[in-house]
């Protein structure tokens, strides 16, 4: 039995998994970012505790713990060299972790544990597997040969600080224009909170005091609707999403691109006109085509991942 946790920027999930790669019990959290991060490990290892004895199991089962975390990661020493969403630089979280509870651990970005545990389950034994989620950021994972792509320095893969727009909107990285700025769900939010100060009258409001908030959903709940302020941020959203996606192909041609995060769950809602557009600009009109898919696990793929890393 493994542990697999996956250190989010609005929560913490963990899970304990088997050799197969079956998630047997999950919990989660929230993160609360910030805070001290010592604080956040110490809810990491009790929610570690809970998962376990869900299964009616002691930690002494548990072979080893994986954790996927947004950032640049030593893999080696489990080190935090960087990370914008949760703040640590030069941070040892598998040795904090490891004061806590006495289990091997590895450490690994959170989009390649996810890409992994996707790969794993979904992949269907693809030469090459990219999966991209569409978060608090954009993260992306790619799996080549059934192995994780890291580069030489462990920092690959970081698809959603590529440039969208030169000189754009501010990204939590501190550079201009990343397609994150644009793509991820934390951009939709903004996204669909200036339409609706420009259209006091949307339908957006009314989905939005129904939630309790503005949320990734708003504005596609609202376009659903027959609103055309919500449709179009719905349409300039996907095409944000779509034109990143044009440059990941062009680049890698992966066989398999898969979509997570909460915005996946808006099915061919998302998926086809992102492909319609993919298929219209990118730049390969004659070969094979890269399949572009939803994400299968939702917020399970990082807990298997992450798992799937420290086996």
């Amino acid at each position: 039995m493994y542990i697999g946790i996956d250190l989010g920027g609005t929560n913490i999930a963990a899970g304990v998994v088997n050799a197969e790669g079956k998630l047997l019990s999950s919990g989660a959290v929230p993160t609360l970012s910030g805070r001290p991060t010592i604080e956040i490990v110490k809810d990491m290892a009790e929610l570690t505790r809970e998962v376990t004895a869900d299964c009616g199991m002691e930690l002494s089962d548990i072979k080893a713990v994986g954790i996927g975390c947004p950032g640049t990661i030593d893999f080696e020493t489990g080190e935090v060299i960087y990370s914008n969403n949760i703040k640590m630089e030069h941070f040892p979280l598998a040795e904090e972790f490891r004061r806590l509870i006495d289990l091997p651990v590895r450490v690994d970005n959170d989009a390649n544990c996810a890409a992994m545990g996707e790969y794993l389950v979904n992949g269907g034994g693809a030469n090459s597997f990219m999966l991209i989620t569409l978060g608090t950021g954009v993260g992306s994972g790619l799996v080549i040969n059934g192995k994780v792509y890291r580069g030489f320095n462990g920092a690959a893969s970081e698809s959603g600080h590529m440039t969208l727009v030169s000189g754009g909107e501010l990204c939590t990285c501190g550079k201009q224009g990343c397609w994150e700025a644009y793509a991820s769900a934390s951009a939709l939010v903004r996204q669909t909170e200036r339409a609706m100060k420009k259209h006091p009258d949307s339908f957006m409001h009314k989905v939005a005091e129904e939630f309790g908030a503005v949320n990734g959903q708003t504005a596609f709940l609202a376009a659903k609707g027959g609103d055309a302020a919500a449709q179009e941020v719905v349409d300039a959203y996907i095409r944000y999403v779509a034109d990143g996606i044009v440059s990941v192909e062009n680049m890698i041609q992966p066989e398999i691109i898969a979509i997570g995060g909460g915005i996946s769950r808006e099915g061919e809602n998302l998926l086809k006109p992102i492909r319609e557009y993919v298929e219209s600009k990118g730049f390969n009109k004659f070969m094979k085509r890269t399949r572009i898919t939803a994400a299968g696990l939702m917020n399970d793929a990082g807990i298997i991942g992450a798992a799937a890393v420290a086996m």
